[in-house]
């Protein structure tokens, strides 16, 4: 009986000296990001100009290299001819849900991340005036992302990377129903700050 309670110690002071140990290393993160967005196709029949998006993300590791993030976007696109009119911007807005894995490269202080998320996001259309003419509510879609983390100091990072934002939903205009995809790449600059 003895014995085993000096194993069940032995493991419990093990477990709390590595506890201890990663709570050198900031668990929290908080990251803004932003820049241009391709959209890989049509949206219905409209071709979408070069967008420009933002993010802003809170992260949280809870393993030496795996972590949760969930966060807000707005990702904005223009179309001088489409579906529901002329000179239509699409903007994308919503939520973010999902896991990141962040890993130093080598024996650097440089580390990738690779992050896997859901989406909870709709698409709005707006005319000239700034009116909204059209939402799709909001619906399931997917976020991909990748890249780098370039320590600043003092808790500080750049963030440069990549992400895939995947997202169908159906549109009503006038007394048509359309389903569209928005199918895009962006190119993202971020700080994070981590606490």
């Amino acid at each position: 009986m003895k014995t085993k309670v000096l194993i069940v110690c032995v493991l419990i002071a093990v477990c709390f000296l590595d506890c201890n140990a990663q709570e050198n290393e900031k668990r929290f993160g908080f990251e803004l990001n932003g820049g241009p967005s391709f959209a890989t196709k049509k949206l219905g029949d409209a071709d979408l100009k070069t967008g420009m998006g933002f993010e802003g993300i809170f992260h949280y590791r809870f393993m030496p290299h795996l972590g949760i993030y969930t966060g807000w976007g707005w990702t904005g696109f223009s179309s001088k001819k489409s579906f529901a009119g002329n000179s239509i911007d699409f903007d994308e807005t919503g939520y973010v849900l999902g896991l990141q894995f962040c890993h130093p490269i080598e024996k650097s202080s440089i580390s990738y991340y690779l992050r896997t998320g859901a989406l909870y996001n709709h698409i709005e259309l707006e005319n000239e005036a700034g009116e909204i003419t059209g939402d799709t509510e909001h619906g399931i879609g997917l976020q991909l992302a990748g890249g780098i983390d370039l320590p600043l100091g003092s808790n500080w990072s750049l963030t440069p990377g990549v992400k895939f934002n995947y997202l169908s939903r159906d549109i009503e205009t006038g007394e048509t129903t359309s389903q569209i995809d928005l199918n895009y790449w962006s190119l993202r600059i971020g700080i994070l700050k981590k606490f």
